[in-house]
Protein backbone atom coordinates (compact mmCIF):
# COMPACT_ATOMS: atom_id res chain seq x y z
CA UNK A 1 0.00 0.00 0.00
CA UNK A 2 1.51 3.90 -0.90
CA UNK A 3 1.35 6.10 1.84
CA UNK A 4 0.91 9.74 1.76
CA UNK A 5 4.47 11.75 1.57
CA UNK A 6 3.83 13.40 5.14
CA UNK A 7 5.99 16.78 6.91
CA UNK A 8 4.66 16.25 10.21
CA UNK A 9 4.43 11.70 10.25
CA UNK A 10 6.67 9.27 10.14
CA UNK A 11 5.39 6.81 8.59
CA UNK A 12 6.45 3.23 8.62
CA UNK A 13 4.33 -0.02 7.40
CA UNK A 14 5.84 -3.51 8.34
CA UNK A 15 3.73 -6.52 8.31
CA UNK A 16 0.72 -5.14 8.08
CA UNK A 17 0.94 -2.72 11.30
CA UNK A 18 1.84 1.16 10.89
CA UNK A 19 3.88 2.92 13.08
CA UNK A 20 2.58 6.38 13.00
CA UNK A 21 4.34 8.96 14.94
CA UNK A 22 3.76 12.38 15.45
CA UNK A 23 7.00 14.52 14.57
CA UNK A 24 6.93 17.86 15.87
CA UNK A 25 9.29 17.64 18.64
CA UNK A 26 10.27 20.96 18.72
CA UNK A 27 6.50 21.45 19.85
CA UNK A 28 5.81 18.45 22.03
CA UNK A 29 4.33 17.01 18.93
CA UNK A 30 1.58 19.98 19.07
CA UNK A 31 -1.16 19.25 16.14
CA UNK A 32 -1.24 22.19 13.37
CA UNK A 33 -3.03 22.41 10.35
CA UNK A 34 -0.95 20.60 8.18
CA UNK A 35 -0.69 17.37 10.88
CA UNK A 36 -4.21 17.50 11.08
CA UNK A 37 -4.48 17.26 7.55
CA UNK A 38 -1.80 14.73 7.24
CA UNK A 39 -3.42 12.52 10.09
CA UNK A 40 -6.35 12.49 8.11
CA UNK A 41 -4.91 11.57 4.62
CA UNK A 42 -3.26 8.50 6.30
CA UNK A 43 -6.05 6.72 7.55
CA UNK A 44 -8.68 7.62 4.47
CA UNK A 45 -5.78 6.23 2.29
CA UNK A 46 -5.98 3.03 5.12
CA UNK A 47 -10.25 2.92 4.45
CA UNK A 48 -9.29 2.20 0.37
CA UNK A 49 -7.61 -0.89 1.28
CA UNK A 50 -9.21 -2.95 3.94
CA UNK A 51 -7.28 -5.85 5.28
CA UNK A 52 -3.74 -3.94 4.42
CA UNK A 53 -3.13 -2.32 7.88
CA UNK A 54 -4.14 -4.09 10.61
CA UNK A 55 -3.53 -2.22 13.28
CA UNK A 56 -1.65 1.30 13.69
CA UNK A 57 0.75 2.42 16.51
CA UNK A 58 0.42 5.96 17.28
CA UNK A 59 3.04 7.63 18.91
CA UNK A 60 4.92 11.25 19.64
CA UNK A 61 8.75 11.76 18.75
CA UNK A 62 10.61 13.12 20.96
CA UNK A 63 9.48 11.93 24.51
CA UNK A 64 6.29 13.09 24.39
CA UNK A 65 2.79 11.93 22.86
CA UNK A 66 0.86 15.00 21.96
CA UNK A 67 0.42 18.18 23.83
CA UNK A 68 -2.65 19.41 22.21
CA UNK A 69 -3.29 21.82 19.43
CA UNK A 70 -1.01 24.57 18.34
CA UNK A 71 -2.69 27.73 19.35
CA UNK A 72 0.04 29.98 18.05
CA UNK A 73 -0.69 28.58 14.89
CA UNK A 74 -4.43 29.26 15.33
CA UNK A 75 -3.72 32.62 16.82
CA UNK A 76 -1.69 33.47 13.78
CA UNK A 77 -4.31 34.26 11.47
CA UNK A 78 -5.99 36.55 14.09
CA UNK A 79 -9.19 36.44 15.88
CA UNK A 80 -11.60 39.29 14.45
CA UNK A 81 -14.73 37.83 12.91
CA UNK A 82 -14.63 36.65 9.24
CA UNK A 83 -16.92 39.24 7.34
CA UNK A 84 -20.53 37.65 6.19
CA UNK A 85 -21.19 35.47 3.91
CA UNK A 86 -17.14 34.40 4.21
CA UNK A 87 -16.20 30.70 6.78
CA UNK A 88 -14.91 31.28 10.21
CA UNK A 89 -11.02 30.01 9.78
CA UNK A 90 -11.03 29.31 13.60
CA UNK A 91 -14.18 27.24 13.52
CA UNK A 92 -13.09 25.33 10.71
CA UNK A 93 -9.79 24.42 12.00
CA UNK A 94 -11.85 23.52 15.20
CA UNK A 95 -14.21 21.52 13.30
CA UNK A 96 -11.18 19.81 11.61
CA UNK A 97 -10.43 18.62 14.53
CA UNK A 98 -13.23 16.78 15.59
CA UNK A 99 -13.51 14.99 12.07
CA UNK A 100 -10.16 13.78 12.04
CA UNK A 101 -11.02 12.24 15.97
CA UNK A 102 -14.02 10.92 14.68
CA UNK A 103 -11.67 9.24 11.60
CA UNK A 104 -9.49 8.14 13.71
CA UNK A 105 -12.47 6.49 16.16
CA UNK A 106 -13.90 4.76 13.32
CA UNK A 107 -10.95 3.16 10.95
CA UNK A 108 -10.96 0.04 10.69
CA UNK A 109 -8.04 -0.97 11.41
CA UNK A 110 -6.79 -1.28 15.50
CA UNK A 111 -5.47 1.64 17.04
CA UNK A 112 -3.19 1.33 19.57
CA UNK A 113 -1.92 4.90 21.36
CA UNK A 114 1.20 4.65 23.60
CA UNK A 115 1.30 7.78 25.84
CA UNK A 116 4.24 9.01 27.42
CA UNK A 117 5.57 12.93 28.42
CA UNK A 118 2.78 15.48 27.52
CA UNK A 119 -0.74 13.82 26.86
CA UNK A 120 -2.76 17.03 26.63
CA UNK A 121 -5.90 18.37 24.86
CA UNK A 122 -6.12 16.95 21.69
CA UNK A 123 -3.89 14.24 22.68
CA UNK A 124 -5.71 13.29 25.41
CA UNK A 125 -8.21 12.94 22.45
CA UNK A 126 -6.46 10.58 20.49
CA UNK A 127 -5.96 8.98 23.66
CA UNK A 128 -9.31 8.39 23.99
CA UNK A 129 -10.24 6.93 20.31
CA UNK A 130 -7.83 4.45 20.29
CA UNK A 131 -8.82 0.79 20.94
CA UNK A 132 -5.94 -0.05 23.18
CA UNK A 133 -4.02 2.46 25.26
CA UNK A 134 -1.03 2.26 27.08
CA UNK A 135 0.54 4.68 29.18
CA UNK A 136 3.72 5.27 30.74
CA UNK A 137 3.26 5.65 34.14
CA UNK A 138 5.25 9.42 34.75
CA UNK A 139 2.92 10.70 31.41
CA UNK A 140 1.06 13.66 32.20
CA UNK A 141 -2.61 13.50 30.86
CA UNK A 142 -4.87 16.69 31.16
CA UNK A 143 -7.48 19.30 29.13
CA UNK A 144 -5.98 22.88 30.04
CA UNK A 145 -8.45 24.21 27.65
CA UNK A 146 -10.16 25.97 30.07
CA UNK A 147 -7.76 27.64 31.76
CA UNK A 148 -6.40 28.93 28.98
CA UNK A 149 -9.84 30.88 28.31
CA UNK A 150 -11.55 27.72 25.48
CA UNK A 151 -14.05 24.96 25.81
CA UNK A 152 -12.36 21.50 24.79
CA UNK A 153 -15.27 21.86 22.22
CA UNK A 154 -14.36 18.81 19.91
CA UNK A 155 -12.49 16.79 22.56
CA UNK A 156 -15.16 16.39 25.26
CA UNK A 157 -17.85 14.39 23.72
CA UNK A 158 -15.03 11.64 22.98
CA UNK A 159 -13.50 12.11 26.69
CA UNK A 160 -17.31 11.23 28.13
CA UNK A 161 -17.58 8.51 25.37
CA UNK A 162 -14.19 7.12 27.04
CA UNK A 163 -14.42 7.44 30.80
CA UNK A 164 -17.79 8.42 31.20
CA UNK A 165 -19.55 12.13 32.57
CA UNK A 166 -19.11 12.45 35.93
CA UNK A 167 -14.82 11.98 35.53
CA UNK A 168 -14.98 13.97 32.16
CA UNK A 169 -16.94 16.86 33.95
CA UNK A 170 -14.04 16.79 36.69
CA UNK A 171 -10.76 16.87 34.17
CA UNK A 172 -12.45 19.37 31.78
CA UNK A 173 -13.51 21.90 33.96
CA UNK A 174 -10.85 21.61 36.42
CA UNK A 175 -7.35 21.39 34.04
CA UNK A 176 -6.10 19.36 36.93
CA UNK A 177 -3.54 17.13 35.51
CA UNK A 178 -3.13 13.33 36.01
CA UNK A 179 -0.63 10.84 35.81
CA UNK A 180 -0.46 7.10 33.87
CA UNK A 181 -1.66 5.26 37.14
CA UNK A 182 -5.16 7.70 37.49
CA UNK A 183 -4.92 7.09 33.45
CA UNK A 184 -5.20 3.27 34.04
CA UNK A 185 -7.63 4.03 37.19
CA UNK A 186 -10.07 5.95 35.21
CA UNK A 187 -9.70 3.67 32.32
CA UNK A 188 -8.48 5.67 29.43
CA UNK A 189 -5.51 3.71 29.13
CA UNK A 190 -5.79 0.00 29.17
CA UNK A 191 -1.78 -0.82 30.56
CA UNK A 192 0.83 1.24 32.30
CA UNK A 193 4.66 0.90 31.60
CA UNK A 194 7.62 2.04 33.35
CA UNK A 195 10.03 1.31 30.46
CA UNK A 196 10.64 0.60 26.98
CA UNK A 197 11.39 -2.57 27.26
CA UNK A 198 7.97 -3.67 29.08
CA UNK A 199 6.05 -1.16 26.58
CA UNK A 200 7.33 -3.46 23.51
CA UNK A 201 6.51 -6.54 25.48
CA UNK A 202 3.17 -5.28 25.90
CA UNK A 203 3.05 -3.85 22.07
CA UNK A 204 4.45 -7.52 20.69
CA UNK A 205 1.61 -9.41 22.79
CA UNK A 206 -0.92 -7.26 21.67
CA UNK A 207 -0.25 -7.58 17.81
CA UNK A 208 0.09 -11.04 18.41
CA UNK A 209 -3.77 -11.32 19.69
CA UNK A 210 -4.65 -8.34 16.73
CA UNK A 211 -3.59 -11.04 14.30
CA UNK A 212 -5.50 -13.65 15.75
CA UNK A 213 -8.67 -12.13 14.86
CA UNK A 214 -10.11 -11.63 11.25
CA UNK A 215 -9.66 -7.78 10.07
CA UNK A 216 -13.25 -7.37 7.96
CA UNK A 217 -14.87 -9.36 11.74
CA UNK A 218 -12.46 -6.55 13.58
CA UNK A 219 -13.82 -3.79 11.47
CA UNK A 220 -17.66 -4.59 11.73
CA UNK A 221 -17.37 -5.65 15.50
CA UNK A 222 -15.90 -2.00 15.97
CA UNK A 223 -18.45 -0.37 13.93
CA UNK A 224 -21.07 -2.50 16.27
CA UNK A 225 -19.42 -1.23 19.18
CA UNK A 226 -19.27 2.06 18.06
CA UNK A 227 -22.72 2.29 16.64
CA UNK A 228 -24.05 1.05 20.85
CA UNK A 229 -23.35 4.20 22.25
CA UNK A 230 -25.17 6.12 19.81
CA UNK A 231 -27.96 4.39 18.23
CA UNK A 232 -31.55 3.14 19.39
CA UNK A 233 -30.94 -0.76 20.75
CA UNK A 234 -33.58 -2.20 18.27
CA UNK A 235 -31.36 -0.04 15.21
CA UNK A 236 -28.09 -1.61 16.96
CA UNK A 237 -29.47 -5.36 17.02
CA UNK A 238 -30.61 -4.92 13.28
CA UNK A 239 -27.58 -3.61 12.07
CA UNK A 240 -25.07 -6.33 13.90
CA UNK A 241 -27.52 -8.97 12.43
CA UNK A 242 -27.07 -7.95 9.21
CA UNK A 243 -22.96 -8.07 9.43
CA UNK A 244 -23.51 -11.19 11.44
CA UNK A 245 -25.44 -12.78 7.97
CA UNK A 246 -22.53 -11.10 5.94
CA UNK A 247 -19.38 -11.92 7.76
CA UNK A 248 -21.18 -16.02 7.52
CA UNK A 249 -21.07 -15.70 3.99
CA UNK A 250 -17.85 -14.13 3.24
CA UNK A 251 -14.61 -15.55 3.47
CA UNK A 252 -13.29 -14.96 6.60
CA UNK A 253 -15.95 -16.99 8.68
CA UNK A 254 -15.65 -20.30 6.55
CA UNK A 255 -11.56 -19.68 7.25
CA UNK A 256 -12.30 -19.15 11.06
CA UNK A 257 -14.68 -22.18 11.50
CA UNK A 258 -13.05 -24.42 9.73
CA UNK A 259 -9.33 -23.95 11.29
CA UNK A 260 -11.00 -23.89 14.60
CA UNK A 261 -12.34 -27.72 13.62
CA UNK A 262 -9.03 -28.59 12.19
CA UNK A 263 -6.92 -26.83 14.94
CA UNK A 264 -4.60 -24.90 12.95
CA UNK A 265 -4.25 -20.91 12.81
CA UNK A 266 -6.38 -19.40 10.60
CA UNK A 267 -4.85 -18.19 7.26
CA UNK A 268 -4.49 -14.45 8.65
CA UNK A 269 -2.85 -15.09 11.72
CA UNK A 270 0.33 -15.58 9.60
CA UNK A 271 2.70 -12.41 10.05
Amino acid sequence: MELPECRTLLLRLEQGVLWLTLNRPDARNAMDMDMLAEIGAVFARIAEEPGCVRAVVLRGAGGHFCAGGDLKGMLAGGVKLPATGTDDPIMAMNRAFGAMLRQVAQAPPVVIAVCDGAVMGGGFGLACVSDVAFAHVDARFGLPETTRGLPPAQIAPFVVERIGLTQARRLCLTGVTIRGGDALRLGLVHEVFEDEDALQTRLRDTLTQVRQCAPQANALTKQILMNAARLEIDAVLDDAARKFAASVRGPEAPEGIAAFMQRRAPSWSQP
